[in-house]
């Protein structure tokens, strides 16, 4: 066996198994087991993302072509008979008629082809910062839209169970009513809650499936799996400063700043036209019974008139990296907006979700419980009854939605932040 085929083989070996070995981590997670807020960012990020393959064809694409542009040009070779009379066409009539052979080798000016090759290993740069950016931008969708099934799936539990309460209360008093010990308006009273009950209920549905279709996007089968019935522990955020600081090494900031890098280039590449291209070149000529000629040349260019060409081409990259400049400068004021949003909506709703568990939804339990106890003693009507039900379902509903909104806040500042904080 050709030993040469044996190492081709086993250096192929690891690429050949990396999708066995990806989709055997995936078969860890069943389409039938409790689907984690982590488990699906792994799934969307271990998942065949074609922006993210995109990318990194396009970092690997201009990392080819930065190799091609760093070379010299091929040279060039050239034949030709050179003073042949005319009237005989005979080789051997005049002194001067030879058989030549040429070769020319051009040189751009200066460090072109480096600083060619340099240009663009910057813009292979960007694109990859472009694509843990996008790796971010995956993660950050996939927690929110999580986050939101998960608050509509606790929603219409919710919901059923008050459901169900209501319904047994409509028997009850249905009951009541045909022995004459109620009137019709408490009747219809809970038969109008139970419907509006309804009418949520399948406003929630709607947004449970919204809500899943954008987690399909990224993880496929698994967002039909159900979810954990607790809600994740979300791990505390560094303090705002620590943030603040951490927004220069975001990938949007570090794909400007390669972009800056590669502009930067570009001014020195400019620069090189001011200087001469070479070129050398030399010829061989062979005559028949007389003595061979070799020439040897060389040819400069003469960079004189710069005013609309080599100025406005410097000019042109200053500007350009001029624009990147400012490009950088708004990524990062739009980076720092950003956090400040996420940085207060997770306080504040870290503040209101304590209060709610703390105080509100415990006042509404004793509220709703004293109605009924209140009702069964003839001490309150009806209607008073169902307020303070339905109050003790919306506190329910607002924790619920509480907790979802403080975890997409965190999501966001684990974008801005980076999962390594």
């Amino acid at each position: 066996m050709n030993p040469n085929l044996v190492v081709a083989a086993l250096a192929a070996l690891p690429v050949l198994l990396l999708p066995v070995i990806l989709n055997a981590e995936t078969r860890d997670v069943s389409p039938r087991d409790p689907l984690t807020l982590e488990a699906a960012v792994e799934l969307a990020l271990d998942a065949e993302e074609p922006t993210l393959r995109r990318l990194e064809a396009r970092a690997e694409a201009i990392e080819h072509q930065a190799v091609a542009d760093a070379q010299l040009p091929d040279p060039s070779v050239t034949s030709r008979l050179v003073n042949v009379p005319t009237d005989t066409l005979a080789f051997d009539q005049a002194d001067m008629t030879q058989f030549q052979v040429g070769l020319r080798q051009e040189f751009p000016p200066g460090r072109t082809l480096a600083l060619r090759g340099r240009r663009l290993e910057e813009q292979a740069n960007a694109e990859r910062a472009r694509l843990l950016l996008e790796a971010r931008q995956i993660a950050l969708e996939t927690r929110e839209a999580w986050l939101e099934l998960a608050y509509r799936t606790r929603a219409m539990a919710i919901i059923a169970d008050s459901r169900r309460s209501v319904a047994q209360q409509i028997d009850s008093l249905a009951a009541r009513f045909a022995t004459g010990g109620l009137n019709a308006q408490a009747v219809l009273r809970a038969e109008l809650e139970l419907s509006l009950l309804d009418d949520s209920l399948t406003e929630h549905q709607r947004e449970a499936e919204l809500a899943r279709a954008t987690l399909a996007r990224y993880v496929g089968e698994y967002a039909s799996a159900p979810l954990p019935q607790g809600w994740p522990d979300l791990e505390e955020p560094p303090a705002l400063a620590r943030l603040v600081a951490d927004l220069a090494e975001h990938p949007a900031v570090a794909a400007e700043s390669a972009e800056i890098e590669a502009a930067a280039v570009g001014i020195e590449l400019a620069e090189q036209a001011y200087k001469p291209a070479l070129a050398l070149e030399g010829s061989y000529g062979i005559r028949d019974d007389r003595p061979d000629f070799a020439t040897l040349g060389v040819t400069l260019s003469l960079p004189l008139f710069t005013d609309k060409r080599q100025d406005r081409r410097r000019l042109a990259a200053v500007r350009q990296r001029g624009a990147e400049l400012l490009d950088r400068d708004a990524t990062l004021l739009d980076l720092k907006r950003r956090l400040d949003q996420a940085w207060a909506d997770w306080r504040y709703f870290r503040q209101r979700v304590d209060l709610y568990q703390t105080a509100v939804a415990e006042r509404a339990k004793e509220t709703a419980d004293a109605s009924v106890t209140t009702y069964a003693n003839g001490q309150t009507d009806f209607a008073e009854l169902i307020r303070s039900q339905l109050a003790e379902l919306e506190i329910a509903l607002k924790l619920a939605e509480l907790k979802a909104r403080q975890g997409q806040a965190w999501a966001r500042l684990m974008y801005l932040a980076g999962e390594s904080s």
